[in-house]
């Protein structure tokens, strides 16, 4: 049996053919986390332009330093979100230090945007990361405005199971909040 610690193999794995200078798997890490990164950026940027850049300069990264990813650390996922999530902020930094520059908003001001778009792109990863069950729960509950009745029906489950999977989806989104400085990625490093 693995080690509790160990990372799963196909992190390992992509990690070495990184190293390796394998294209064909930077095509396989692109294609299975594309759209997370371009997700967490845009959510962090509010802008598609800024989040193909940032999602290019993500996988730029990756490809020029794999022995970056620390597979003790954590999932290849959570470090390719991390990646995402410092990029993001710092374009936002960036370009919001230069609206300020030319008479826009307030250093307060610029670090209560770095703070929202940090907790709304936790909240995003939390909520993609989320075992299916509970994301479909919650889904019913918030776009089709399901009550947990109405949830277990479509779902075909017990209303006590219906309760558990909101209660506990709504749970790991609250976390959202309460992870550690707004530099701290999702699931990564000890947040979230």
């Amino acid at each position: 049996m693995a080690k509790k610690d160990a990372p799963p193999r196909w992190d390992r794995k992509m990690q070495q053919r990184l190293a390796r200078g394998e294209a064909a798997a930077l095509g396989e890490l692109y294609d299975r986390f594309a759209s997370l990164v371009h997700g967490l950026a845009h959510r962090v940027l509010g802008d598609e332009r800024a989040a193909d850049r940032i999602t290019r300069d993500v996988f730029a990264h990756v490809w020029q330093h794999p022995e970056a990813y620390d597979p003790r650390q954590g999932p290849l996922r959570s470090w390719v979100a991390t990646l995402t999530h410092r990029l993001a902020v710092q374009r936002l930094r960036a370009t919001e230090t230069a609206a300020l520059t030319r008479g826009g908003s307030s250093p307060e001001e610029l670090e209560r945007k770095v703070r929202q778009a940090s907790v709304a792109a936790r909240a995003d990863y939390i909520v993609q990361a989320m075992p299916v069950p509970l994301r479909t729960a919650l889904e019913l509950a918030y776009f089709q405005r399901r009550d947990y009745r109405q949830t277990a029906v479509d779902l075909g489950v017990t209303e006590d199971e219906a309760r558990r999977r909101l209660r506990l989806g709504l749970q790991l989104l609250s976390t959202a909040h309460d992870a550690g400085a707004p530099e701290a990625p999702p699931g990564y490093g000890g947040a979230v």
